[in-house]
């Protein structure tokens, strides 16, 4: 039973441990469908799928590679964080429940191998979190990396204290959403907030278009840019193309140029149609059902 993983790595400007995860990855039971850093979010997210016992080996050995050279004492960019693997989402590719059992099982045993061999702190999350904490990735992340320092923490996994260099990971199953980028050519970062916010409330509201939609706004210093990073939680009720349109029309009433779209991760092969305002790659399309 072939399960997907995305798995997002606080890296994003070492090209040589990019290639040695794209290397690492290069195996005919792995079917990769992202892999790729960014220098301004200072970030890697990868995206693959294969049997359960493939994807723990591969998950483990990538955190090898990473965790001998990252440090988050001296890490910078723009992306909230709280671990070198910040967080690892099991996604099953169906909705049965034998695969969600496959995936649960799974979450687990890699947090608990994750715990045992490197001494991170591992919270569950989303389908997986057991009523002991909050269950939803911006909660657990508040703070950041900084408000770990000397902590008591309650993990699910691992010790009470942060990993000094490798602050704390969070994994587990959650349902399959879709991450996009709308970068504006401006270096404005208050029109990226401001278009965050307002999607924000929008779903507070309960506008149809906006439901399950979470943003924020980044400046993206080296492109001279501004960035509208929205996930999409609800892609069964919620659709691409209207989010994208809304940004573009707000954008050309403030003169202000589109200067890219961006799909981040995978993305599955029922939404594609309408998710025409994003550039698709064929790797990036997921077959779920």
């Amino acid at each position: 039973m072939r399960l997907l993983t995305v798995p997002n790595w606080s890296f994003g400007r070492n090209a040589i441990l990019l290639r040695e995860f794209q290397r690492v990855l290069s195996r005919p039971d792995i079917q990769v469908h992202y892999c790729q850093g960014d220098v301004d979010h200072n970030r890697t997210v990868t995206a693959f799928s294969g049997e359960p016992n493939v994807l723990i080996q591969t998950l483990l050995n990538l955190c090898g590679l990473a965790f001998d050279t990252i440090d988050l004492n001296h890490h910078m960019g723009v992306h909230p964080r709280i671990g070198a693997l910040d967080v690892c989402p099991i996604v099953p590719l169906s909705n049965s429940q034998v695969e969600f059992m496959e995936a649960s099982a799974l979450a687990e045993r890699f947090s608990a191998s994750l715990a045992g061999q490197f001494g991170i702190p591992v919270f569950l999350y989303e389908r997986s979190e057991r009523g002991r904490h909050e269950a939803d990735l911006p909660s657990l992340r508040k703070g950041g990396f900084g408000g770990l320092a000397n902590k008591i923490l309650r993990p699910d996994f691992g010790p009470e204290l942060a990993h000094p260099n490798l602050g704390v990971s969070i994994v587990g199953v959650r349902d399959f959403l879709i991450a996009m980028n709308v970068d504006l050519a401006t270096e404005d970062l208050t029109v990226a907030k401001q278009f965050a916010k307002r999607i924000r409330s929008f779903r507070a509201d309960g506008d149809p278009r906006f439901l399950g939609v979470r943003s924020l706004g980044f400046q993206l210093a080296s492109r001279h840019l501004v960035q509208v990073s929205i996930n999409m939680t609800l892609p069964d009720i919620t659709r691409v193309d209207p989010i994208v349109e809304w940004i573009m029309q707000e954008a050309s009433r403030l003169r202000i140029k589109i200067a890219n779209t961006e799909l981040v991760g995978v993305i599955r092969d029922i939404d594609v149609p309408t998710a025409s305002r994003l550039p698709i790659r064929e790797p990036q399309i997921v077959t779920f059902g």
